[in-house]
């Protein structure tokens, strides 16, 4: 096989089964990097270089397993795009973790988030107590939104922090 195919075609593979494996293991979005996920990702990238482009450490095989993910993830982001069912496979649904001030413990349960972890992420938004909260929704990204009322002047207030965990119920 041409070396430059044999790259081509490593590198695909390689792709999609980082694609398949993140998707499983939950870490589809990384919305912060605590030191493990540094590690994680110096150790992947070490281990599945070797994968993508054999014994040619040319610079044009280099350039060519590059150019193939990048190639690759805007296809899957193309996919994404036009296809809601695909979207939907690839990405979670958004998870309402309280409404009108009430904490919906089945999705905590089923994302994996603690009453402990909620209400450290509400106090991050600036806001004292579950009951203030409007709603707070885990978004596809690992971010967290919260909309809440201020009772003097009843304005609604919407902001969204970066998450420290990830989505881990995948």
């Amino acid at each position: 096989m041409d070396p430059i195919l044999n790259v081509v075609f490593r590198s695909l593979c390689v792709y999609l089964f980082m694609v398949i494996a993140i998707r499983l293991f939950g870490k589809n979005q990384l919305s912060q990097l605590n030191a493990g996920d540094v590690v994680l990702l110096l150790l992947i990238s070490n281990a599945v270089q070797n994968a993508m482009v054999g014994s040619n450490t040319s610079l044009e095989g280099g350039i060519v397993a590059a150019l193939v993910l990048f190639v690759a993830n805007f296809i899957l982001k193309r996919f994404m795009f036009s296809s809601r069912s695909f979207e939907t496979l690839m990405e979670d649904d958004p998870v309402v973790l309280i409404k009108d001030g009430i904490a919906d413990q089945a999705a905590l349960n089923r994302v994996k988030i603690t009453q402990g972890e909620l209400e450290e992420e509400i106090r991050e938004h600036g806001i004292e107590n579950i009951k203030n909260v409007k709603l707070s929704v885990l978004e596809v990204d690992g971010n967290i939104s919260v909309v809440s009322e201020d009772e003097k002047s009843k304005q609604t207030h919407y902001s969204r922090i970066k998450r420290k965990y990830k989505r881990k119920y995948h």
